[in-house]
């Protein structure tokens, strides 16, 4: 697919998960919005998979392990198809909604992984890696994580395990926003040289800028030709990319738009009128 086509999908996807945090009056929209190039580039262009049999076992995995940015996926899956009539109202994190504030397989076709503590997805990426490789499948896995969240341990402990299988059938991209609930990681951790730290343990690491759709395109090619190596693609991403009020804002790493908010998100997301 054209770039000019995946913005624009982008940005509809930008707009929906802004829509269901102002209607559900709950949510993360900075960390969905930073990422919204990375996911609409997989699920548009990039994935093996097929909406019509979400459950294929061939099918390309996709692990959102920074889940509470869950609205950007809710709203690509709708988006591409998964559901048997397009969402209108997402309910998001209401009781009993299949629209959960963290991803929940066994509640929302089309999620691969629940995920909500932190720190999980890259070992159970590679525990689905590892099954395809002794499955003889040539099925892709790939992870979001933030890089806040590598702060966890088990990252490193999946990172280890990954690289010593070999998984090249495993790409992890880290959005390296600079930002965690708690401040800038910065601040609460020191340096962000997450290339140099993967790489150390033997993976193939690329470097981005995670809001650019091209790069991304050209990053993924490269993961595709690479051999005997699990692939981590080091992001460059603006928290809340998208809305000039939320751009590198942590304030927006959980809250909920005002009315004026989301009718400026209209105007800036979707050329909506003034």
């Amino acid at each position: 697919m054209e770039t000019k086509q995946l913005q624009k999908i982008a940005d509809t996807l930008r707009y929906e998960a802004v829509r269901m945090v102002w209607e559900g009056k709950d949510g993360h929209p900075g960390p969905a919005l930073s990422i919204a190039d990375i996911v609409t580039t997989l699920y548009f262009d990039e994935m093996n998979i097929d909406p019509d049999n979400p459950g294929w076992e061939d099918r390309d995995r996709f692990i959102l392990s920074k889940g509470h940015a869950c609205p950007i996926i809710y709203a690509a899956l709708n988006e591409k198809g998964y559901f048997t009539e397009k969402i209108e109202h997402f309910n998001l994190r209401a009781l009993h909604s299949d629209f959960q504030g963290h991803p929940v397989s066994q509640k929302t076709v089309g999620i691969d992984s629940t995920s909500g503590s932190l720190g999980n997805g890259i070992a159970i990426g590679a525990g689905m890696a590892i099954a395809g490789k002794f499955h003889k499948k040539d099925y892709r896995v790939f992870v979001v994580v933030g890089d806040g969240e590598l702060q966890e341990g088990v990252v490193w402990e999946g990172i280890n395990v990954a690289s010593s299988h070999k998984l090249d059938n495993l790409i992890v991209f880290v959005d390296r926003n600079g930002w965690q609930s708690g401040g800038s990681v910065e601040d609460v951790i020191g340096g962000n040289n997450v290339a140099q730290r993967i790489g150390a343990f033997g993976w193939h690491t690329i470097e981005i800028d995670g809001n650019d759709i091209d790069q991304i395109k050209k990053a993924l090619a490269e993961a595709n030709s690479v051999k005997g190596k699990p692939i981590a693609i080091v992001a460059d991403c603006i928290k809340g990319k998208g809305l000039d009020f939320m751009e590198n804002d942590n304030a927006w790493h959980k809250g909920v738009p005002t009315d004026e908010q989301f009718r400026q998100a209209g105007i800036q997301l979707k050329g909506d009128a003034k």
